[in-house]
C-alpha cells in the first residue's frame, strides 16, 4: 500500500515523466489502431513495427547518437518505405498481402537485426541502450525524449479528432466516400503515415516485437464494447492509458520487471476480459442470447405442434401425453419435459392428469406460429417461385424472427390469404 501511495502521489519527477509518456504513447497508437483495425489492416501494423528497426539502427549510424528526433526520421522513413513495397508487391504481383507483409516483415526486421549487430561491435560508447527498442524501455522517456515522442503522440491524437468523420468513412466504405467527392487516396495516405508514426512513437515503450499488439489490441477489445466508432476509438485510448499506467506501476513496484511487456500483457488482460465478459458481443453475452433463442424456437415448435394436433382432432384444447407430442414431431426428451414446464410457468400451458393442454394465450400463441410459417410458405411459393415442397424448411427457421410489422406486411401483400401451397388453412 505504502508504494502504491508513493506511486501516485507523484512526488518523483522521473515517476511522472514515464508516467506521461507511456499514456501518451499508448493511448496514441490505440487511437490510431482503431481506424487501421477497422480497415482490416491488423497485420500492417506487424510489418510497420518490425520495418522501422534498420531506420533507427540507419539514422544512429549516420548521426553517431541515440536523438529521437533522428531516429523518429529513420524509422518512419524504413516504415513507410516496407508499406510501400508491401502495396507494390500485392498490385504487380499475383503474392497476396499477407504473404507480400510476411516476406518485407522478416526482411527488413533481419536486416535491422544485422545493422544492429554491427553497431553494437562498432566500439561507439553512444550505442548502450540502442538495443532497447527491441522490447521497449519506458524508463527512458525522460527529459528531451519525453518533449518529442510526447509532441508527436499528441500530433497523432489531434490528427485523428481533425479528421475522425473522413477516416470513419473510408474505414468502413471508401467507395461512396469517393462519390461523395473525399480524396480517398490522401485519407489513406494520411492513415498510413499516423499508422507508422504511432508504430515509431510506440516502440520507445514496448519496443518492436511488441509494437503490433499496442497498436491492435486496445481497439479490438473497444470492438466489443459498443458499435460506435467514436465511442469505440475512446474506450480504446482508455484501455492503451490505463495499460500504460499499469505497466509503468508494475515496473517500479519491482523493477526487474520491463514495462513494456508488461504494458502488452496487462491490454491482453483487458481484450481478454472484454472477448468475454462485454455485454451483447461478448462471449457470455453470446452464450445467453443463444441459450435464449433456442429456448423461444422449442417452445414455440412445441406449441405449434399442439396447434397441429388440434387441427387434426379439432379440439385445440385436449391433453396431450409427452408420447404423442413427440409422435406429431421428435423432440428429446429431457429438454421436451424443461420446455413444457417452461410453457407451464410462463402461463400458455396446464397440465391435468398427466397431459398438457393449451391455456388460451397458448393457443393463441401457437395459432400466431402457424400462421407465421403458412403464410413464409406462400411467400416463398407465389414471389420467390420455389416449388411448394422445397419452403417447409426455410419457413421452420423464418417463423421465428418475423416481427409484427413484417407479419402485417405479408398479410397486405399476399392479401389475406386462406390456404398456404400446401392446401392447408391459414389461421387467423
Amino acid at each position: 500500500m505504502e508504494t502504491f501511495k508513493e506511486f501516485f502521489s507523484f512526488s518523483d519527477p522521473s515517476i511522472v515523466s514515464v508516467v506521461v509518456g507511456a499514456i501518451l504513447l499508448t493511448a496514441s497508437s490505440a487511437v490510431v489502431g482503431t481506424f487501421t483495425f477497422l480497415k482490416k489492416k491488423a497485420l500492417v501494423g506487424d510489418a510497420v513495427a518490425h520495418s522501422v528497426l534498420p531506420g533507427i539502427c540507419l539514422a544512429f549510424i549516420i548521426s553517431g547518437t541515440k536523438n529521437p528526433i533522428w531516429m523518429i526520421i529513420g524509422a518512419f522513413v524504413t516504415g513507410w518505405l516496407s508499406l510501400v513495397i508491401i502495396d507494390h508487391i500485392t498490385t504487380k504481383s499475383k503474392i497476396k498481402e499477407d504473404t507480400a507483409i510476411a516476406l518485407i516483415l522478416s526482411v527488413f526486421f533481419g536486416i535491422g537485426i544485422l545493422m544492429l549487430t554491427n553497431i553494437q561491435h562498432s566500439g561507439n560508447a553512444e550505442q548502450t541502450g540502442l538495443d532497447s527498442f527491441l522490447f521497449g524501455k519506458a524508463a527512458a522517456l525522460i527529459g528531451q525524449d519525453l518533449i518529442i515522442f510526447g509532441i508527436v503522440a499528441i500530433i497523432l491524437i489531434v490528427t485523428v479528432a481533425l479528421f475522425f468523420k473522413e477516416l470513419k468513412l473510408i474505414a468502413f466504405d471508401s467507395h461512396y466516400a469517393k462519390a461523395l467527392g473525399i480524396p480517398v487516396k490522401r485519407l489513406d495516405l494520411l492513415l498510413t503515415s499516423l499508422t507508422v508514426l504511432a508504430v515509431v512513437t510506440g516502440i520507445q515503450a514496448v519496443g518492436v516485437v511488441l509494437m503490433a499488439a499496442m497498436l491492435i489490441t486496445p481497439a479490438a477489445a473497444a470492438r466489443f464494447w459498443t458499435n460506435n466508432v467514436f465511442r469505440m476509438t475512446l474506450i480504446a485510448a482508455i484501455l492503451g492509458g490505463f495499460s500504460g499506467l499499469s505497466g509503468a506501476y508494475v515496473s517500479y513496484v519491482a523493477p526487474s520487471m520491463p514495462t513494456g511487456p508488461w504494458i502488452v500483457i496487462i491490454i491482453s488482460i483487458l481484450a481478454i476480459v472484454s472477448f468475454f465478459i462485454a455485454p451483447k458481443r461478448g462471449i457470455l453475452a453470446r452464450s445467453v442470447q443463444q441459450n435464449k433463442l433456442k429456448q423461444q424456437i422449442m417452445d414455440e415448435n412445441l406449441l405449434k405442434e399442439l396447434y397441429h394436433l388440434g387441427e387434426k382432432d379439432n379440439d385445440f384444447y385436449k391433453g396431450r401425453t409427452l408420447d404423442e407430442l413427440i409422435e406429431e414431431r421428435y423432440f428429446p426428451r429431457k429438454p421436451l419435459i424443461s420446455g413444457l414446464r417452461r410453457l407451464k410457468r410462463q402461463g400458455y400451458l396446464i397440465k391435468l392428469d398427466n397431459a398438457w393442454r393449451y391455456t388460451e394465450v397458448g393457443k393463441t400463441k401457437g395459432q400466431r406460429v402457424v400462421k407465421l410459417h403458412r403464410l413464409w410458405e406462400l411467400y416463398l411459393s407465389k414471389y420467390m417461385k420455389i416449388d411448394p415442397d422445397h419452403v417447409h424448411e426455410d419457413a421452420e427457421t423464418i417463423e421465428h424472427i418475423i416481427t409484427p410489422e413484417i407479419e402485417q406486411q405479408l398479410e397486405q401483400m399476399l392479401e389475406y390469404p386462406e390456404f398456404d401451397p400446401h392446401k392447408e388453412k391459414i389461421p387467423y
